[in-house]
């Protein structure tokens, strides 16, 4: 590369970041989280007849949900907490009851391998679909309303067209029981299946080979879901939840490990910005999905099976092996419900009226204002480095000698190990006299004891000390600093010396008090 293109290829130096500890903001933040989830208090508990092992809600309003357990699935009322409907004409145990996306007809499977179709006015039973050989244990309606998705033990996912009743498609490259799949929001042709072979499989139906991408979980997969916007997917098996980027050939990018045992059910909040897992260790986990760590968590008294968290927000509905149901209520202010309906209502229905408001309009209340961000000038000392000059660079970067004020102390170690990066620090270095050194050995001498900085700051000064050696006596200022920097550092060694002492001292009394306890 020649030194043309290697200047306008150059990008700053980025300022060198450190762990932190928590900061006033995201204690904030946490507390605000947990405030949010203890307002979900005062738990509705119902016992079914057997483990609950589906919870869906309504899409539509009033978001009543479905319960599967048994032999039988019944409609919950979302404002009583009562059964509203039962269906039960299943001939073994019913799995998996799932609404259409309009609210009007629910599917499910049994443990004979039959896939029904129910009007949910009149429960009714509409269609029904013979073909998997062992239970189906996954359904669910495709988002175009005409075709449905089972998942079976027969280790097949099949997809029904419901005019016709037959099965449009027989997905067969899983080599153990599938346990969980489900259907993209955005392209009802991607479909998404995870099995005890260990195995997350992603399926396109309008392919030749419909399995374009295998992801290998390492754990049998209990469940499965497609994150908002369908480029993200989460797995949960063994005490583990995986996360895979389905835009670059389903790699796999984070491992959470919260759970004791093993994971057994994922879900959405309403809003898409909350993952909740439940797991055999009675625990339910509440992730952030932009920074993935755990924000709240509840205990119940048996292992959950199944979950589900209303579109409004507003109940959470867990399912326990015991056969116990968990119904927790959020109590919203109506403010919040009215705010909440018309930022929907101006999202579903009013694009084409909000682009047309102007540039002289000011925004409504509840608006996401997107400011633009003014381009940051070139700092001097990346200006410098562009160039080449190494020297003049770490000059201006410590406050040269022309009145410029110094950089951070971050910045200056960022551009010193920039300088060793590039093999030009012993450049920068060269060739000063005591007036030129005096910058840099007074940073070192006032921040070499910061564990931040020690590394950085120990090489640069063995490399001082190793070029200037020989002429050591020869100036005052520099043998003064020199000096200084001596004492400094034997000071500092003394006192990790007695620090060490204390700790072996506190833990020798630990366990001379734990023996007399």
């Amino acid at each position: 590369m020649d030194s043309d293109s290697a200047v306008r290829d150059y990008l700053p130096v980025p300022e060198k970041k450190y762990p932190a500890g928590p900061t006033l903001l995201s204690v904030g933040a946490d507390q605000a989280e947990k405030k949010y989830w203890a307002k979900f208090k005062r738990p509705v508990v119902v016992k079914e007849y057997a483990s609950v092992t589906h919870v869906e809600f309504a899409p539509t309003r009033p978001h009543d949900f479905a319960v599967t357990s048994s032999t039988r699935v019944q409609i919950y009322s979302c404002s009583t907490h009562t059964v509203k409907k039962t269906l039960s004409r299943f001939k073994d145990v019913a799995y998996s009851g799932s609404f259409r996306p309009d609210g009007k007809m629910m599917v499910a499977g049994d443990a004979q391998g039959t896939v029904q179709i129910f009007d949910l006015a009149s429960r009714a039973m509409l269609r029904s679909f013979n073909g998997h050989k062992d239970t189906v244990r996954v359904t669910g309606f495709s988002s175009n309303l005409t075709q449905v998705m089972s998942a079976s033990d027969d280790r097949t996912v099949r997809i029904w067209d419901i005019p016709s009743e037959t099965a449009l498609f027989v997905l067969d490259e899983h080599q153990d029981h599938v346990r969980t799949a489900s259907i993209s929001r955005d392209n009802p042709n991607i479909i998404l299946s995870g099995s005890y072979d260990h195995t997350l499989k992603l399926w396109d139906t309008r392919s030749p080979t419909p399995c374009i991408h295998t992801m290998n979980h390492g754990f049998p997969i209990e469940s499965a879901l497609f994150l908002p916007g369908s480029s993200m997917i989460a797995s949960a098996g063994g005490n583990k939840l995986k996360l895979w980027n389905v835009l670059t050939g389903g790699t796999h990018f984070q491992t959470l490990h919260n759970h004791q045992k093993n994971i057994t059910a994922l879900c959405l909040d309403g809003s898409g910005r909350r993952l909740l897992s439940g797991g055999l260790d009675n625990m339910v986990k509440v992730y952030d999905v932009e920074d993935w760590n755990v924000c709240h968590s509840f205990k119940y008294p048996a292992a959950v099976l199944s979950m589900a968290v209303s579109p409004d927000d507003t109940h959470l509905v867990v399912g326990m092996s015991s056969g116990l149901l968990s119904i927790r209520q959020r109590v919203v202010k109506t403010e919040e419900v009215v705010g909440v309906m018309q930022r929907r209502a101006k999202i579903k229905g009013g694009t084409l009226r909000h682009f047309r408001r102007g540039t002289s309009h000011k925004g409504d209340v509840g608006d996401i204002v997107v400011e633009r961000k003014k381009v940051k000038r070139m700092q001097k000392w990346d200006e410098l480095l562009r160039k080449f000059h190494h020297g003049k660079a770490l000059d201006v970067v410590l406050g040269g000698g022309n009145g410029e004020r110094p950089a951070a102390p971050v910045m200056v170690v960022s551009v010193l190990e920039e300088l060793i990066h590039r093999g030009q620090l012993v450049i920068a270095l060269g060739a000063r006299d005591d007036v030129g050194l005096e910058p840099i050995t007074k940073f070192i001498l006032q921040f070499i004891s910061n564990p931040k900085y020690t590394t950085t700051l120990v090489h640069v000064a063995e490399v001082i000390m190793d070029m200037y050696a020989p002429v050591i006596g020869q100036s005052v200022l520099i043998d003064e600093l020199f000096i200084k920097l001596r004492f400094h550092i034997e000071r500092e060694l003394s006192l990790q010396e007695e620090l060490v002492k204390t700790l072996g001292l506190l833990e020798s009394l630990m366990l001379a008090s734990q023996r007399m306890v």
